[in-house]
């Protein structure tokens, strides 16, 4: 029982009309901890009682069993709840310390399986920064609903399809050679294709070739295929390359070349439940009671689309997963296509369209700067993470020159600070990167959080990690409290994410403790030899185990040392 339900319970008890799910969604937290731990409004009590809400207050104060808290009093139409600290705060320590790996789960999910569909990059071309958002925040998501008991399903949903492979195709036939590709494959594929791009202004006949060239593909043509499954490949391994150190693994590489054989149904249910209507001479599904323009399937040359390929794939992926909810995590600008694909799945009469949910997400700029990918102006993914790398390192050197694993911890710094940055502002805001500022190790930063957490191991070394069995644990003095509070609210935090599919609420969860860790720290001799030394060294211990925690749940690592 968490203390919004201890609050929740007490105040049952004298409302038992309401229910304690009713009563914990009304209970709220002061902004300023003056008026106590938490507060129940009681206005909407006013009409049904007959009173005003102070006198609903008073009233039901003295009504109140207060065991358990400090003090429960009326303040206007409010009442303020003040825990029990000593109490409370040990019992809060003891949850934690009894087992932090399953510490703030809970069973939400109910083994439901999610579909998550995320980073997705295309073949035969480098992972931009662009891709890290959908890479990450996806990622993160999946962490934090399997920390509520939903089976996430990682799938990569790969740009491995379309007319740009018959242009690259045409390119590398002009001007490709293959031992350059071997040395550099990503890098040289994409300099044929901004080539091929470039020139197509002076040689209109290079769209002609490419098209050519991706219709032999479709039909099967030997060299052709050849060519996209030599490209695919050499593609996966760099994006591997990429997805180890960001630490991310996926459950399923299929990408829209895997759905070609597949949307022919789409086209047969839609036409046996009389949805297909002709429009120019192509075929489309009229989406107006949605307040939605007509979602084209077929062009009138008789080829398909990405709506008609991502209809295959919901339906794949509903026979294959059985899926509780389907997740697309993609950027806001597509959010009229996946507004389209519910409202086709719901005409078509699939009741599961509502478990389809698309995670928008602000587009990223660098140093103030867009980025665009068609020309060749794109900042690597890859890049970024080893410039990231390089600058912990630097920092580590300044701050901690005999550090023994330094090259490891610089990794999870770096890439880490990258990951924190993205997380922690709010998903559909737009992020700025400035590789600079993001790996600082003051401020509201991912190796900020890191830090406070490798300071707590180093008080537990320095105390040699004692041992809190069985010990009577309370919490001592306001700074103490704030921190166990916090920790307390951990699991509500989780839940919250979970269900509004936000990340930033976990990033900002970390940050919050971490700071009144560090406040707690700078006030506190904690190894002093007394009789509340075992109290604030499980408090550290408390406060290592959730920071490790809440930075797995984004996809960062804790080191130990920094």
């Amino acid at each position: 029982m968490n203390e919004r339900q201890q609050v929740a319970l007490a105040l049952q008890k004298v409302l038992p009309d309401l229910s304690v799910e009713e009563i914990v969604v009304k209970v709220e937290r002061p902004k300023d901890a003056k008026n106590g731990d938490y507060a129940f409004p009681t206005f909407f009590l006013a009409k049904q009682l007959h009173k005003a809400p102070q006198m609903i207050a008073g009233d039901l104060v003295d009504q109140i069993d207060q065991t358990g808290f400090e003090k429960v009093v009326a303040a206007g139409p409010y009442i303020n709840f003040f825990l029990d600290k000593a109490q409370v705060g040990g019992q809060i320590l003891a949850d934690v310390l009894a087992d932090p790996v399953n510490y703030g789960s809970s069973d939400l999910g109910k083994k439901g399986n999610v579909t998550i569909d995320l980073s997705s990059p295309n073949i035969a071309k480098p992972m931009g920064m662009g891709h890290l958002r959908s890479t990450v925040i996806g990622n993160a998501i999946a962490n934090i609903l399997a920390k509520v008991n939903y089976v996430p399903v990682r799938i990569d949903h790969l740009g491995d399809w379309g007319t740009q492979f018959g242009k690259l195709m045409a390119a590398y036939e002009m001007w490709g050679n293959e031992e350059e590709v071997k040395k550099d494959p990503i890098n040289t594929l994409q300099k044929y294709y901004v080539k091929i791009n470039t020139e197509a202004d002076e040689h209109p006949e290079y769209d002609d070739l490419g098209r050519e060239w991706f219709a032999k593909l479709e039909q099967g043509d030997p060299e052709a295929q050849r060519l996209w499954k030599w490209f695919r490949e050499v593609s996966l391994q760099r994006f591997m390359k990429i997805y180890d150190l960001l630490d991310i693994n996926f459950d399923s590489f299929n990408g829209e070349a895997f759905y070609n054989d597949k949307m022919e149904e789409v086209v047969s249910l839609l036409e046996d439940k009389h949805l297909l209507k002709e429009s120019r001479g192509a075929e489309i599904v009229d989406l107006e009671k949605y307040d939605l323009n007509p979602a084209m399937i077929r062009k009138s040359d008789g080829s398909t689309l990405y709506l008609t390929r991502d209809l295959a794939a919901a339906l794949f992926r509903k026979r294959m997963y059985h899926h509780a909810q389907s997740l697309y995590v993609v950027g806001a600008e597509q959010s009229n296509h996946f507004a389209q694909l519910k409202a086709v799945l719901s005409e078509m009469g699939f009741s599961w369209s509502d478990q389809i949910h698309h995670i928008p997400f602000g587009l990223m700029s660098l140093n103030g700067k867009k980025m665009s990918t068609r020309k060749g102006n794109i900042v690597q993914l890859e890049d970024v993470l080893n410039d990231s790398i390089k600058l912990a390192r630097q920092q580590i050197a300044e701050k901690n020159p005999t550090l023994s694993n330094a090259d490891q911890v610089a990794e999870e710094v770096g890439v880490g600070a990258v990951i924190f940055h993205d997380l922690k502002n709010e998903r559909t805001n737009a992020v700025d990167f400035k590789l600079e500022e993001v790996v600082k190790f003051e401020g509201e930063t991912g190796p900020y959080v890191q830090y406070a957490h490798a300071r707590a191991e180093s008080i537990l070394r320095k105390a040699g990690h004692p041992s809190f069995e069985g010990a009577t644990l309370t919490v001592d003095g306001q700074e103490a409290w704030e921190v166990a509070k916090k920790i307390g609210q951990y699991q509500e935090t989780i839940m919250r994410a979970a269900k509004e599919y936000d990340p930033s609420l976990i990033g900002k969860y970390a940050l919050s403790l971490a700071k009144s860790f560090n406040q707690y720290y700078a006030h506190t001799r904690i190894l002093e030899e007394d009789d509340q030394k075992l109290s604030r060294l499980a408090l550290v211990q408390a406060v290592s185990d959730v920071l490790k925690s809440a930075l797995a749940l984004l996809g960062v690592k804790a080191p130990d040392e920094m």
